[in-house]
């Protein structure tokens, strides 16, 4: 986790603090409420000290931020880091946060894949995804709170994942994306989208087989996991496949 002010890093080398800076990160220019904190910090298990320990912790991200404020400066530290009614405020510019450059990378792929531009939404998608350097928060100690803002980047994270993959297929890159894909479709073997994904690269790069054998790959783990079938989606993509069809549509198959 990186955070900085005027170019030097306020992160607290002690696991609590961090933690506590890191939700406030996540949800800077939204209050976040003294329950919501001290159930991250300590889950069921909040010591009779916990507000003033809470307290404490508080006061020293404002001494890191202290000491990285230039001289002369007409902030504050508690203009930075707010207290709020029963709550506190991490307060910086939208545009110096990674997560909404994300966001906002991720929003200007999408209007172009829906405006059929692959080459722009491929160009979005990857700078997007370019933003992450490694998985979220992998140096912060996570609890309760964090673990659910963890799942809802991971999910958004891999929803443009897919959709760049969409975009570079349009952009008739199936050859290259198939090493990507395998690896993809290894670590998440119930995941339709990157199956249908992985077999229409390879039958568009020659190997229908291999194709045939990822959704037989899939429907045995769906049914071993699940006890399920594919949906009806990869079924009719399954049969094309067998019909030994050329045009397989991305737009029916893959786009939702």
């Amino acid at each position: 986790m990186s955070v900085e002010f005027n170019g030097q890093s306020i992160v607290p080398t002690a696991g609590k603090p961090r933690q506590l800076l890191a939700l406030l990160a996540l949800r800077c220019g939204r209050v976040v409420q003294v329950p919501t904190l001290m159930e991250e910090v300590w889950g069921e298990d909040i010591p009779r000290s916990g507000m003033t320990t809470l307290q404490t912790y508080v006061l020293h991200l404002r001494r890191l931020i202290v000491e990285a404020l230039p001289e002369g400066s007409e902030r504050t530290p508690k203009d930075l880091l707010a207290t709020r009614f029963n709550g506190y405020q991490l307060s910086v510019k939208p545009k110096s946060f990674d997560l909404i450059e994300f966001e906002s990378l991720a929003g200007s792929g999408d209007n172009a894949l829906e405006r059929g531009d692959a080459e722009a939404a491929s160009k979005y998608l990857h700078q997007a995804l370019e933003l992450w350097r490694g998985p979220a928060l992998m140096d912060v100690p996570v609890g309760r709170v964090l673990s659910m803002e963890l799942m809802g980047l991971n999910e958004v994270r891999m929803r443009v994942l897919e959709q760049r993959i969409l975009a570079d297929l349009w952009l008739g890159k199936s050859a290259s994306l198939v090493p990507e894909l395998r690896k993809l479709v290894e670590q998440h073997p119930l995941h339709e989208k990157l199956a249908a994904c992985l077999m229409i690269a390879h039958q568009r790069s020659g190997s229908g087989w291999r194709a045939l054998e990822v959704f037989r790959d899939l429907r045995k783990a769906l049914i071993n996991e699940l006890g399920v079938e594919p949906s009806s989606r990869l079924q009719s993509l399954h049969q094309e496949l067998l019909s030994n069809a050329t045009d397989l549509s991305l737009r029916e198959y893959v786009l939702t």
